[in-house]
């Protein structure tokens, strides 16, 4: 068992011990299928931000594919072991601070994966609306999501679960949902309880 010193998510040191100890149960070590369908699907490339990048494979993924992608995380270890996995296409990974980050150029897409489960739920709605902020009209959030409907569920993370329900309510204001299927291959910690998801940035009120 590890003995961390740093027990806040909110702080990039939390982040910092897990991935100088190589501690990252929540890295897959790989591209899921799901995002890899969805850019096989696309239209055309989009200007893509990846919050909360992590080792940052899909990062590289997207680059490969000719995607404008930005990935951020406001751990400097993290944006050090990205860099170091990803090799060339490590100038894609930038140290930010997602609620302060501005993009060069509008974005299409904002990539989801295990950033909204990794901090705590009183952030939940800044997030949201960060994501909202960040997409105009008709831009996309896709990825995954950590979804417990079980009674009795624990509140205890990262990686913080949220019902089906809660998530609904944050997202109904901004976003509309255009896909939502399961996962099949789930990294540990999130199997059978993890969703693809697809949200359309609704026109501003």
């Amino acid at each position: 068992m590890q003995n961390f010193q740093s027990k806040d998510p909110m702080q990039p040191g939390f982040w910092n011990e897990r991935f100088e100890t190589r501690f990252t149960p929540w890295d897959k070590g790989g591209v899921p299928q799901a995002l890899q369908d969805f850019v096989a699907r696309a239209e055309h490339p989009l200007v893509t931000l990846i919050p909360g990048c992590g080792i940052g494979y899909e990062a590289a993924f997207l680059a490969q594919s000719g995607w404008d992608v930005t990935a951020i995380d406001f751990s400097p270890a993290a944006v050090a072991s990205a860099k170091a996995a990803i090799g060339e296409w490590g100038k894609h990974v930038v140290e930010a601070d997602f609620f302060q980050y501005h993009p060069a150029r509008p974005l299409g897409l904002i990539y989801e994966r295990a950033f909204l489960c990794a901090l705590p739920p009183a952030m939940r709605l800044q997030i949201v609306q960060r994501w909202a902020a960040l997409l105009a009209a008709g831009g996309v959030l896709a990825g995954f999501f950590y979804l417990d409907d079980t009674a009795g569920r624990s509140l205890k993370g990262p990686p913080f679960s949220i019902s089906s329900a809660e998530l609904q309510a944050l997202m109904t204001p901004y976003f509309e949902l255009l896909e939502d299927h399961g996962v099949d291959d789930s990294i540990p910690v999130f199997v059978g309880k993890e969703r693809w998801q697809v949200w359309r940035r609704l026109p501003a009120a």
